[in-house]
């Protein structure tokens, strides 16, 4: 098993020594959501500045987070993205 993940039980075995009561499962779950690493969101902006799409609105982030990690992208990952964008002098439309 990752460390990663072990670090994650563990943490989960110190706070509920006697087992999650069913309505914690959601609370937990939504703590442990996936968030783009920094690698996702070079890629991302990466992705969007080959294929020309650049300034990138929020949608256009959207699509490419969604092309990339086949999942549904959160607000703060196309903040990450447009900040990454917006170091790299590459205007954005939210600006």
């Amino acid at each position: 098993m990752p460390p990663f993940l072990h670090a994650i039980i563990d943490w989960l075995r110190a706070g509920y020594p006697d087992g999650v009561p069913e309505s914690d499962y959601i609370p937990l779950l939504a703590l442990l959501r996936r968030r783009l690493s920094d690698d996702e969101v070079r890629l991302v902006a990466t992705e969007l500045s080959t294929a020309g799409d650049l300034p990138a609105d929020k949608t256009d982030i959207q699509v490419m987070i969604t092309k990339i990690t086949n999942e549904m992208p959160s607000e703060s990952d196309v903040e990450r993205v447009q900040s990454r964008l917006g170091t790299r002098a590459w205007p954005t439309p939210d600006r």
